[in-house]
């Protein structure tokens, strides 16, 4: 078991290019987040004016997603080439009030993972989940 006094953050900061719902690209700041001891999740806070929105995807989704598409549900990722022929990663994203498609660089992305995977390796996530600590949230959540 490792040792969960502390948790190192690995946030990349990303733009993500929407469509609106008229068709116009818009551009949402947007940080991708890893921690830890929460090491099969990565968050993507969008930064929109009205505040900050957070999704967690799998990261296990958004690697598999730069070389195919993949995903199933509310969050799909798959690899494409923008107009510029610069390779893009496009995150197809549905929930009941919606969808939103975004790209965003590939290598960004890359870069970002290549990183959570420095902190924890691939198949040695199981050591750093801190099962304690989640059950205690999770029974936390049912008292309140």
């Amino acid at each position: 078991m490792k040792d969960f006094g502390q948790h190192p953050t690995v946030t990349q900061d990303v733009t993500l290019s929407c469509l609106d719902p008229w068709g116009r690209t818009v551009d949402v700041p947007t940080t991708l987040g890893y921690r830890q001891h929460d090491p099969y999740a990565v968050s993507l806070t969008f930064h929109a004016p009205s505040g900050d929105v957070e999704w967690v995807v799998s990261r296990t989704l958004l690697l598999h997603g730069m070389a195919a598409p993949t995903g199933e549900g509310d969050v799909r990722v798959a690899p494409s080439i923008d107009e510029n022929g610069r390779a893009v990663a496009v995150i197809d994203f549905h929930s009941p009030d919606g969808r939103l498609v975004a790209i965003t660089s590939s290598r960004m992305v890359q870069e970002f993972l290549a990183r959570t995977f420095a902190a924890v390796p691939v198949g040695s996530e199981h050591e750093f989940l801190d099962l304690d600590a989640l059950v205690a949230d999770l029974l936390g959540a049912i008292t309140e």
